[in-house]
């Protein structure tokens, strides 16, 4: 069976303990991330006096060990107790963040081992992701897959909400390493919580001519390649990654100070409302999930997602219109964020076989988070060469043509994540989704 059960849930997930366990944790380890967010460059910046492209390097380490996912996700598929994997990636995080304020109580804390704590949290995190997926459908029904995804993206809607908020009062009351305290605390509350989850793990075949390490991951991406609708998302969601970071978000407030003159707490407030649209997009995805269909969101939210840095690209004027069009942008691009996450991750969910979830989403991850620190360092060089705006508006153009991926692929015609029809063989071309025509 490829995934969870095929009927529908017996009770509501608001109802339902392991569920709730789990959204609970991670709930609290989001709003932990945000937080670290915050201070961890500023760790770099006020304790060790960083240059920018320092302060860079600790954010693209982070991102870096997604590079080996794809090796990482076929090791793990062969692993029985996934559960476990995800409960030692977090007590992993929370080892190498507690390491921080321990070695600044001692005055020993280097930015050495700042790189070290990033690339940990960086592989730990490629570990729980890669454990996930298979976690994820032995724990939800399928048929809550989408409303699933809806609560897990609204928590992190709400963390990018008041996390920066939360964060910038605990750095400013306890400084910035004891406010990393409460990210690895936020982990280990994670760790219990999965901890407390009873979820069958059937075991995992062995035979005495198993394949390679370096065969499992290529089997891995190769199924992606040729799964007609894992190769348009993935393409569409990397294209859609590089462009979005071609801007990135520190270009585009780069842009509101230097180019719209916009203060630091105007621009702060008018990215805050703009979080907002992340929340209501996570909150109304599986209504409009219903109405639309699972393809048309997806295809809905690939474009509502980078076209609306164009609005903030042409704002000019006075600074209560550029204050509102960095907002409107920040709006309509977190709900698009949402619309195409919530039902992207459920139908990858629902076409990807047991055997093969944590290597399809390690190979996944290389390439789709791979491109995003590409994507970063053309933004910069675009926007030395040729300037914030232009830059900006070709992420919006570039971002936006990501939809041609799904077009003529079998993604529009998904209407809902019904069951296969009986008798379907592992590895069709839409494996366990049964394409509901309009």
């Amino acid at each position: 069976m490829n995934g969870g059960p095929d009927g529908p849930p017996a009770i509501s997930l608001w109802r339902d303990r392991r569920f709730s366990r789990f959204w609970a944790g991670q709930s609290v380890s989001q709003v932990g991330d945000r937080i670290t967010e915050l201070a961890l460059p500023l760790i770099a910046v006020g304790a060790l006096n960083a240059s920018a492209n320092q302060v860079a390097w600790l954010t693209a380490l982070i991102w870096t060990p997604n590079l080996l996912a794809i090796v990482l996700g076929a090791w793990v598929d062969q692993q029985v107790r996934k559960r476990r994997l995800m409960i030692l990636a977090d007590l992993l995080r929370a080892a190498g963040m507690l390491s921080l304020p321990a070695a600044y109580l001692l005055g020993a804390v280097t930015l050495t081992q700042l790189y070290a704590v990033a690339i940990l949290a960086g592989a730990a995190g490629v570990l729980f992701n890669t454990a996930y997926p298979p976690f994820f459908v032995r724990l939800v029904p399928r048929a809550s897959y989408v409303d699933a995804n809806s609560k897990l993206s609204a928590s992190r809607s709400v963390s990018q909400v008041a996390g920066p908020a939360i964060g910038g009062a605990l750095v400013q009351a306890l400084t910035a390493p004891v406010a990393i305290v409460v990210d690895a605390l936020t982990f280990l509350v994670s760790a219990v919580l999965i901890g407390r989850i009873a979820v069958e793990e059937p075991p995992v075949a062995a035979t005495a001519d198993a394949p390679s390490l370096l065969r499992r991951a290529r089997e891995g991406l190769v199924f992606v390649v040729r799964h007609p609708v894992l190769r348009a998302t993935l393409g569409c969601a990397a294209t859609v990654n590089f462009f979005t970071f071609v801007a990135g978000s520190g270009l585009i407030v780069l842009f509101a100070s230097r180019s719209l003159g916009l203060s630091a707490g105007v621009i702060g407030a008018a990215l805050g409302v703009g979080a907002t649209g992340a929340l209501l997009g996570a909150v109304l995805a599986p209504v409009i999930s219903r109405r639309l269909g699972v393809g048309r969101s997806i295809v809905v939210g690939a474009v509502l997602f980078p076209a609306p840095i164009a609005i903030a690209a042409a704002a000019n004027g006075p600074l209560w219109l550029g204050a509102g069009a960095l907002a409107a942008s920040e709006f309509f691009s977190g709900f698009g964020v949402m619309l195409f996450d919530v039902n992207l991750n459920s139908l990858q969910a629902s076409v990807i076989p047991d055997q093969l979830r944590s290597r399809v989403a390690g190979a996944y991850s290389t390439i789709n988070y791979g491109v995003r620190p590409v994507g970063a360092v053309v933004g910069g060089a675009l926007a030395t060469l040729a300037g914030l705006r232009p830059t900006l508006l070709v992420a919006a153009v570039g971002g936006t043509l990501s939809v041609l991926w799904l077009l003529p692929s079998p993604v529009p015609r998904i209407r809902s994540l019904a069951p296969a029809p009986a008798g379907r063989a592992a590895g069709d071309a839409d494996e366990d989704t049964r394409p509901v025509r309009s």
